[in-house]
């Protein structure tokens, strides 16, 4: 088969997410391209637009080449945005600039925040320069609200963000082990509606990892001053338990990032971009592109399958260019990131398919072998990566901060043969950093459903549920890569080979050594999960983070499934493989273009809802109807004998209604309203405070979805909203002075004990 018709051999999911994501379309819908052989060419030729122009054309042929056969993977954002003229950036993620401790700053940078995720990035911060809770503010008389209460701005100001290509915003936020807040910063996911827009992961340095050793007292400071002190080993405890319960925070061992930098010379690290395979300096830019391992396999599972290394180093040289021209045709949201990325031209290349490709040399994923071969894997394309950054200096010169000395004498650049350390001396390096490895969870289903990233198989075969154009449903079988090849060339009734291991087969520990494997030939860091099961005990599971440590990781993150954030990806219980592994997935709904259909008679419940300040209570009416053995809300009818609410209330439920009734995941309509907030202000119901009606309608809906069982009850907090009305604690403030709560003008006067508006003629005696 050759790469073009590789290309247009697409299975329904691959051809499904080139649908959603990558195919180009005007305005109107109208598609542009027309096969996936176009986008390839589209990406191609944008990516060829820096060369000279008489051989412009024959570099976008190798570019094309490279991609057609899903061999090199472009980030999804290039993908997605590169020669289409859009204002957007290619760049997946950025890391923001410095917080300063003051009110000025930290509004400019949620401004510089929303204008990156705006074109398309995500974002990562660190909060360690903000002073901790409680900390004087001499210039206001008052107390610091801490960064946590900041955190919580940027989290309502990503949920409102809609980015580039229809995708939600994505943040990491970092903080220091020493910082006084840290222990609230472990803690705050454990409320289920906070920071949902947020990865956590805590600074840790060596330092601390001595002292947790040690069992030693750790010091909580901020600008010079001790503001507590607790134990290492419990501080330490406090992350593993956190981590075990709710899958966060993360950790970021800042120390080890900062001393293997090659770059260390000119910049220091205190943030990762969300998934955190890119540690980056402030308005640091992360690009990103994948070596599809699978497809590069020769006579797969016989005794004689291996990589083609000379092909392989081909395609990396290839893709050094194609990444590297991407820095100069991006758009960049701000003026900084584009300076960041022009001065030290950066770049993230890394794999993806690599438990496909172990398997198909007959390798189990957490083994020696494999782990060993894996190495051997990931050398190769560093070498081939440096070598190729080393000749496009020679051609194009060397990244802007470029110093030899410098360069040389630290960081991971250290560490490479001495002839390529001979090379770089001679003629410079094209990029400063080279390698990186990413999740690639999109763009790994792109390439017909490879293994993701260094990730193992999670499931060989799984079912989805497809949406006919007629209305009706059938039943699709999707499946890994590895497993449909083997099972062509076999048959169905074949009994796997050992090599076949998928996740819930492994030890953290083997998560770990394949991890551990690819590190040393990665100058950046690697975006991987440690996937364990539920039933692991917090002893055998407390060790993770330490293990990762000791084995010269730069962070590590674990995923147990858990009541505040649930399961991944659910496993049926049947069918089941010959070798007992689960052999189908559910996979989640992801709504319908066709509403459901309306029984006459619908079971449901009306709740009262009394606003305060309302002069007539508003009646909240949620139906239900019977799907796949569970109940899952179907409609919503607001009503109220106060007028000035009536036409808002149509709208909403008619829009909420049609949303609810296409199925799905609709969990989304709840949080969006309780993040609405009322500029006029809102009101105190039952000791808590509601932003707006918006928020409590929001909160109504929430609490009835988890009486149904359609949302786990973790997601309510046990202060939560009652329907009856609520007083406000003393010398609480419900709105704005002298503003109306019901019409907003500022004609709100108090006369003998009344407030009495004389625009509205609103009144309200105390």
């Amino acid at each position: 088969m050759t790469m073009t018709e590789m290309a247009r051999d697409l299975s329904p999911i691959a051809h499904e997410i080139w649908e959603m994501k990558y195919r180009f379309r005007r305005p109107d819908g109208t598609p542009v391209d027309q096969t996936v052989d176009d986008t390839w060419w589209r990406v191609a030729r944008a990516l060829a637009a820096p060369e000279p122009a008489d051989r412009r054309e024959s570099i976008a042929a190798k570019f094309y080449s490279a991609m057609a056969g899903y061999r090199f993977l472009p980030a999804g954002r290039i993908l997605a945005g590169a020669g289409t003229g859009r204002r957007v950036t290619l760049f997946n993620c950025f890391v923001m600039g410095t917080i300063k401790d003051d009110m000025s700053s930290i509004f400019e940078n949620l401004r510089e925040a929303a204008l990156t995720m705006q074109q398309g990035g995500g974002i990562g911060h660190d909060f360690s320069t903000l002073r901790p809770k409680g900390a004087p503010v001499a210039s206001i008389g008052a107390d610091a609200s801490g960064p946590l209460s900041f955190m919580d701005v940027w989290d309502s100001m990503c949920r409102t963000i809609m980015s580039a290509g229809s995708r939600r915003g994505a943040m990491m936020a970092t903080l220091r082990c020493d910082h006084p807040d840290i222990e609230d910063f472990i803690q705050a996911k454990r409320d289920p509606t906070r920071l949902r827009m947020f990865n956590l992961s805590v600074l840790v340095t060596d330092a601390f990892m001595e002292a947790v050793d040690q069992d030693a007292d750790w010091p909580l400071v901020f600008g010079g001053r001790v503001f507590k002190t607790v134990k290492a080993r419990a501080l330490w405890d406090q992350i593993m338990r956190a981590t075990y319960e709710y899958a966060e925070p993360g950790v970021i061992f800042i120390d080890r990032v900062n001393a293997e930098n090659n770059l260390a010379y000119c910049e220091t690290i205190s943030a990762t971009n969300p998934c955190g395979e890119q540690p980056l300096p402030p308005y640091g830019a992360c690009l990103l592109g994948s070596i599809n391992l699978a497809r590069l396999v020769i006579d797969p599972f016989s005794g004689q399958a291996r990589i083609d290394e000379a092909e392989l180093a081909r395609l990396v040289s290839t893709a050094i260019r194609m990444m590297d021209n991407v820095i100069d045709v991006s758009n960049y949201p701000l003026p900084a990131q584009e300076q960041e990325a022009k001065a030290k031209r950066r770049i993230g290349l890394g794999v993806t398919g690599l438990a496909d490709a172990l398997i198909m040399c007959g390798l189990r994923y957490g083994s020696e072998d494999a782990a060993r071969q894996a190495r051997a894997w990931m050398a190769a394309i560093e070498e081939a990566a440096y070598s190729a950054s080393i000749e496009l200096a020679g051609e194009k010169g060397a990244f802007p901060l470029f110093d030899a000395e410098a360069y040389l004498a630290g960081g991971h650049v250290r560490k490479l043969p001495e002839k390529l350390k001979n090379r770089i001396r001679k003629h410079g390096i094209r990029n400063a950093l080279v390698t990186s490895i990413a999740p690639t969870g999109t763009i790994s289903l792109f390439a017909d459903n490879v293994s993701s990233g260094i990730e193992p198989v999670f499931s060989y075969s799984y079912q989805r549920r497809v949406l006919e154009r007629d209305g009706s449903h059938r039943i699709e079988q999707v499946s890994d890569y590895a497993y449909r090849l083997y099972r062509k060339l076999f048959g169905e009734e074949a009994p796997l080979p050992e090599a076949f291991v998928t996740t819930q087969e492994l030890t953290p520990e083997e998560h770990l050594v394949m991890e551990a494997a690819l590190q040393p030939h990665v100058d950046s860091s690697i975006s991987k999960t440690i996937n364990v099961p539920e039933a692991i005990s917090f002893e055998s599971f407390r060790d993770v983070y330490a293990l990762a440590y000791k084995l010269g990781l730069k962070g590590c993150t674990t995923y147990r499934p858990n009541a505040i954030t649930g399961s991944v990806l659910s496993l049926d219980d049947k069918p089941k493989t010959e070798a007992g592994a689960t052999a189908s997935a559910a996979a989640p709904a992801l709504g319908e273009s066709k509403p459901m259909d309306r029984a006459a008679v619908l079971p449901g419940f009306t709740y009262k809802l009394k606003w305060p300040d309302s002069d007539h209570a508003i009646y909240i009416t949620i139906n239900d109807i019977e799907r796949d053995g569970r109940r899952v809300p179907f409609e919503i009818f607001i009503n109220s004998k106060n007028m000035e609410h009536y036409a808002w209330t149509v709208a909403l439920t008619r829009m909420i209604s049609a949303v609810l009734r296409r199925g799905g995941d609709v969990s989304f309509i709840v949080d969006e309203l309780k993040a609405v907030f009322d500029p006029r202000g809102g009101q105190w119901m039952q000791g808590r405070y509601v932003p707006s009606l918006l928020a409590a309608i929001g909160e109504v809906i929430e609490r009835h979805m988890v009486d149904i069982g359609f949302l786990p009850a973790e997601r309510l907090a046990p202060e939560r909203l009652s329907t009856d009305q609520g007083e406000a604690p003393p010398n609480a403030v419900t709105q704005l002075p002298g503003q109306c709560p019901r019409c907003g003008m500022a004609s709100l006067v108090h006369q003998e004990g009344c407030a009495t508006c004389l625009s509205c003629g609103y009144s309200k005696c105390s």
